[in-house]
């Protein structure tokens, strides 16, 4: 069994390592330096380069090193009957929550005002809502999301969330389909994205969207928290909803184009919570055993889990 490493941004050789120290008898092997292409039987990727998992005829299955996948459906030569599959990790799971729990109390607290109080030096106390008087709106209900709305329902935060699909959550009020995105909207006063990048959701979160929330929050104003995919923002109309007042404040993990540009005017912006899409990182020794284990599972004979819907592509 051979496994080649596809992967831009970081270090292809610590991966590999990481996998060969786990699995002594699994071949690691890095592209482009990778021997036969007939010989790669699986391939564990970020941002592929177009064309080059075409070039492996005896590929089983693709897996993407994060949890997205829609870097490498952007590949117009990307094999059609290779399965490809999502990592699904409790470790990339916890992290997710605790970054979308961390901002949206961040956010109801009103850390940011008190942060001003301080470089001010004021003692100065400001209304804070009970948890029970704010509503968290999530888009995107699948395995990070609904782990999420369980951690805020928990903390007695009013959740809902949204999905293209019906989903069941106890304690969490479910909106689902393209009918029902404006009823979930204005019941929203702190919204969450964790939507996958597809055309459908390709510049979904925009000034129109914005201006359906919620406007009776108890303080401030609406909330946009991203954490899914940057090209679901358009970056233009979060700019112009925080300035006229649309929206309140943003916390962005995710950008249009990465890395955020310094000239970009959201560094600056007083609220606006940038993080350097960071919010789920990958831990190499997690992913790692959760590839091995589906690899095992296929040699077995048994199917894997997690396949990507490339129809949908998520």
């Amino acid at each position: 069994m051979a496994l080649v490493f596809l992967i831009e941004e970081w270090s292809a050789e610590a991966w590999a390592g990481e996998m060969a120290g786990l699995a002594p008898g699994l071949d690691c092997r890095i592209w482009p330096d990778h021997g036969s292409d007939e010989e790669i039987d699986y391939a564990l990727v970020w941002k592929p380069p177009a064309g080059v998992l075409r070039r492996f005829a005896n590929l089983k299955a693709i897996f993407s090193l994060g949890a997205g996948v829609d870097h490498i459906f952007q590949d117009p030569d990307l094999p059609e009957d290779v399965p490809v599959v999502r990592v699904v990790d409790r470790d990339i799971t916890m992290r997710m929550v605790e970054y979308v729990v961390l901002h949206v109390l961040m956010h109801h607290r009103r850390q940011r005002l008190y942060d001003g109080f301080q470089r001010q030096r004021k003692w100065r106390e400001a209304r804070q809502p009970a948890a029970r008087e704010t509503r968290v709106g999530i888009m995107g209900l699948g395995v990070l999301g609904a782990a999420c709305a369980e951690r805020l329902r928990d903390l007695g935060f009013q959740v809902a969330g949204w999905s293209r699909c019906e989903k069941s959550i106890s304690g969490v009020e479910s909106f689902a389909g393209d009918a029902a995105l404006g009823a979930f909207l204005s019941r929203t006063h702190i919204l969450v994205s964790l939507l996958p990048y597809t055309p459908a959701t390709h510049g979904i979160l925009n000034r129109a969207l914005f201006a359906q929330l919620a406007g009776d929050r108890p303080v401030d104003g609406p909330v946009l928290i991203n954490a899914g995919r940057g090209r679901t923002q358009n970056e233009t109309d979060i700019l112009g909803a925080l300035d006229d007042g649309t929206l309140y404040a943003a916390t962005l993990d995710v950008f249009e184009d990465e890395p955020l540009a310094a000239s970009s005017p959201l560094w600056a912006h007083p609220r606006v919570t940038i993080t350097p899409h960071n919010a789920s990182v990958s831990d190499p020794a997690a992913l790692c055993r959760y590839v091995h284990d589906q690899i095992l599972r296929h040699e077995r004979g048994e199917p894997f889990t997690n396949v990507v819907d490339p129809k949908r592509a998520y």
